[in-house]
């Protein structure tokens, strides 16, 4: 039957997602002008991913080609007629589209299907509110809730178009759509208030952490970064083969030797199409990338789309101004790699890239001796003369500081010390004139 929906799993009574009581999801893409066929079932294979993560029951899917979209459904009279036929053949009362739907094209959709209807920037915004656990992240989630949610208000009060005759009902519908509008308005406000103030403890937080090499995590979603960042530094971060499995940063001390002090920060991944509002709210989140000294790119070496992860994680932080950022290129689960393939084209395309499993320890020696050679390149060796009241100076040597030669001059202590520059410039021991290697 050339209308029905492609149907991803069997259908059953004993089907336990059914008994579970999860929605049961039709996923509708679009095919448009210029994209290979290829592309549009990455699209729909993220978004069957992104549904179950949410957890849905994908029944069904559905892929509709468009020129262009159409202003009041975005796919069409036609094709909405089609979508509510195929809707009831698999029982789906949920209809998920991979792109992102206008307030008015959502609600026509949902009066000419006859069921719920949402657009991906919704179904990811469900799975961050599922995953948030600490005060920021839930504090970032809301706000971006709210700011999804403000244009949509209106559709939230349908039911009183169909009391007809009520009286004293017009009016106070549409007051009742101001009220909750200045509602949602003034939480906004609130929330944006209360992230400020985390940004202005992270800060802080960060400025305390100035004089050490700083390392950031970023990546597409689901590479592995959590594990990467728990095999490097024992952080014990949540990981799972789940995607958005990481909202909040953690910060956690790399095991380098003494004066080569850094830390390492675990992020929340990116994804293609990456709605707006969660980018614009999760700000402080992400200066945790745009304040690191160097970025570890993490990469799926065994996804076969990770050239086109590897560019949408590009344009992204390009987007926050990192164009030509710092970073080294990490290609993770090498131990699941079929054959050597990938990783040899991997560094086809990135000679310098470092090739690890953070499953297995394999390549981790590498990729530490790397990161400990950027933490090098950001240092100055120089020579101090101490004397007997520099007790506190020669503390600050030892602690941020590695000592590569110490001896006794008459009355002068004399050292030869690798330091950080930022740390050499605060304790005065070089001009600020001197550059930054980076």
């Amino acid at each position: 039957m050339t209308r029905s929906a492609k149907l991803l799993h069997p259908v059953s009574s004993s089907d336990p997602r059914e008994q579970s009581g999860g929605e049961r999801a039709l996923l509708v893409g679009i095919h448009w002008p210029g994209d290979s066929a290829a592309l549009t079932m990455e699209y729909m294979d993220e978004l069957k991913m992104l549904a179950e993560t949410a957890g849905a029951e994908v029944v069904g899917s559905e892929i509709v080609k468009r020129q262009k979209a159409d202003p009041a459904t975005l796919v069409g009279r036609g094709k909405v007629s089609e979508l509510a036929e195929i809707a009831g053949e698999v029982s789906a009362d949920l209809l998920v589209f991979d792109e992102d739907l206008a307030p008015a094209q959502a609600r026509n959709l949902e009066k000419g299907i006859g069921c719920r209807v949402i657009d991906r920037t919704g179904l990811i915004l469900d799975i961050f509110a599922r995953r948030a656990r600490t005060r920021e992240a839930r504090t970032q989630v809301e706000l971006a809730q709210l700011r999804y949610l403000l244009p949509r208000l209106a559709g939230a009060w349908l039911h009183l178009e169909r009391q007809r005759g009520g009286i004293g009902m017009r009016g106070p519908g549409e007051t009742q759509i101001e009220t909750d509008r200045r509602i949602v308005r003034t939480r906004i406000r609130v929330l944006e208030e209360e992230l400020k103030h985390i940004e202005r403890v992270r800060h802080t937080q960060r400025k305390a952490r100035s004089e050490v090499f700083r390392f950031a995590l970023a990546g597409y979603t689901n590479v592995g970064k959590s594990s990467l960042m728990n095999a490097l530094t024992k952080a014990g971060v949540f990981e799972e083969n789940l995607l958005f499995a990481t909202l909040d940063s953690t910060t956690r001390s790399l095991p380098f030797a003494a004066g080569q002090r850094a830390v390492l920060t675990d992020t929340v991944g990116f994804i293609r199409k990456l709605p707006p509002a969660l980018v614009a709210s999760f700000r402080s989140t992400l200066a945790e990338i745009s304040e690191a000294d160097c970025i570890l790119h993490v990469v799926d070496v065994v996804s076969p789309s990770w050239p086109d992860q590897v560019a949408e994680v590009d344009k992204i932080l390009a987007g926050m101004g990192l164009a030509g950022y710092q970073r080294i290129m990490v290609f993770n689960k090498i131990d699941i790699a079929a054959d050597a393939q990938p990783g040899q084209m991997a560094l086809q395309n990135y000679p310098a890239a470092q090739l690890v499993s953070a499953r297995t320890g394999q390549g981790l020696d590498g990729l530490l001796a790397e990161m400990k050679s950027a933490v090098v390149a950001e240092q100055v060796e120089i020579s101090v003369s101490l004397g007997a009241n520099d007790g506190r100076l020669l503390s600050e040597l030892y602690r941020h500081g590695g000592v590569l030669d110490e001896r006794q001059d008459k009355e002068k202590l004399k050292l030869r010390v690798r330091i950080p520059l930022t740390t050499a410039r605060r304790l005065r021991l070089v001009p600020d004139s001197i550059p930054s290697k980076s």
